[in-house]
């Protein structure tokens, strides 16, 4: 499996969100709000650059601001504020995309941060913890990174959730937002969008236990076993398995979406399902997946698409499994977000052994 590590330069913006973050001991409005020009020592600040800010307020809406922009410098960084102020909702994660040059929303995080006062600020998904008094007033200001390029936008969207939230849908247990902050470089003019591809994606027929590396993640690329916990269970969109319900006659390679995966396998599948004590347990979802055997495309036409709108010809199944898989098919799908993609199954070790595996390429829109 390959794993693509793309935003290395979050690490110092989550830093300073932990470092921003108001405490029971001052006013998260210490800042001067965006129109207020005088500093501290009564001198006129007109002269400091603007910065980008966005602004929810649960009990006055109508003085939203709920997107900002800035211009980049390729290889700097822009400032960005984040002013959310509930009254009745209480606010317990926020969460943080970012869309580089029009490629697809992605986190805004990094999974593998060491530190002690970064493990206490972010959730396992990546999310932030907004714990103590941040659960009503929250004020953050940061560095928006700007990638070394000529042209183009990055925009970050920014939400804040009543408890675990997605980073594929906003509207999940949403608190305030979404709101937005667009940094442009150059003209602004994105590249033509091209697809998401990775390749060597290898998934293990499943142990009943969950401890197998058995589930794909279309979000980030990322191979999971069902057993990592209930942060990540967003992030799963299907998962492999050998067998026919169970039924050991007629065995074969499958794939299956996490909602419909232990119905389809014939075995519940430990970790799958939440558990009673488990955040959110009585209204948690699990993502859908829709599979059809393409009629159209072939490996060589599989390998020639490069761009998101040769997509655009795949229509939705109403079947979230498919069975009977062998090397050199192609399996069209759409997500649970509404994604279209292309899967090509490249090897195949058949069998219920837990080293059983099944192999493939993805191509996916942004």
């Amino acid at each position: 499996m390959k794993k693509h590590v793309r935003h290395a330069f979050l690490i110092c913006s989550i830093a300073l969100f932990i470092g921003s973050c108001s405490s029971d001991d001052g006013s998260i409005f210490d800042t001067p709000l965006p129109d207020d020009t005088t500093g501290d020592d009564g001198t006129d600040d007109a002269d400091e650059p603007e910065v980008a800010t966005i602004v929810f307020n649960e009990a006055v809406p109508s003085s939203n601001i709920t997107t900002a922009s800035a211009s980049g410098e390729a290889g700097t960084n822009v400032t960005g504020r984040v002013i959310f102020t509930s009254d009745a909702t209480t606010q317990r994660r926020m969460y943080i995309t970012q869309n580089y040059l029009g490629q697809g929303e992605m986190p805004f995080s990094s999974f593998d941060l060491v530190s002690d006062d970064l493990t206490k600020a972010l959730k396992a998904d990546g999310s932030i913890d907004l714990d103590g008094a941040t659960k009503k007033e929250i004020d953050f200001s940061f560095p928006l990174p700007v990638p070394d390029i000529e042209n183009g936008e990055i925009v970050y969207s920014f939400w804040t959730t009543t408890g675990k939230g997605d980073f594929r849908d906003s509207s999940k247990r949403l608190a305030l937002g979404v709101g937005q902050i667009t940094v442009t470089v150059g003209t602004g003019t994105n590249p033509v969008a091209a697809v998401r591809e990775f390749a060597d994606i290898k998934l293990f027929a499943p142990a009943q236990d969950g401890t197998t590396e058995s589930f794909f993640s279309l979000l980030n690329e990322t191979v999971y076993r069902i057993n990592v916990g209930p942060e990540f269970r967003a992030f799963w969109d299907f998962g492999y398995y050998y067998g026919a319900s169970g039924n050991s006659a007629g065995d074969y390679a499958s794939f299956a979406s996490t909602e419909q995966y232990d119905n389809s396998f014939g075995f519940a599948v430990e970790g799958l399902q939440p558990g009673a004590d488990e955040e959110n347990a009585e209204t948690e979802t699990l993502n859908q997946m829709f599979f059809a055997s393409s009629t159209t495309i072939d490996v060589a036409a599989f390998d020639a698409i490069t761009l998101n709108s040769e997509l655009d010809f795949i229509a939705s199944s109403s079947s979230q499994n498919i069975t009977n898989l062998s090397v050199g098919d192609i399996v069209e799908f759409v997500d649970n977000y509404g994604k279209k993609g292309l899967i090509k199954i490249t090897a195949i070790e058949p069998g219920f052994n837990n080293n059983d595996f099944i192999e493939f390429d993805v191509k996916i829109q942004p």
